[in-house]
């Protein structure tokens, strides 16, 4: 039986098992400033950072 001569690292084993592929991001509309942006992720809108149309911070 074939015995590998180096051992393959976890990085290179994993991108051969892959089969996700390169997509664009899911964009959502806030309700509550209109502004289009990644979900999941907080955004800025006139200096303001909201997150699930709630303000967060100023």
């Amino acid at each position: 039986m074939a015995h590998p001569k180096r051992k393959i690292s976890k990085t290179r084993r994993d991108k051969r098992r892959t089969h996700y592929k390169a997509n664009e991001p899911v964009v959502a509309i806030c309700p509550t400033t209109g502004v289009s942006h990644v979900f999941h992720r907080a955004y800025t809108h006139e200096g303001k950072l909201y997150y699930k149309g709630k303000l967060i911070a100023e």
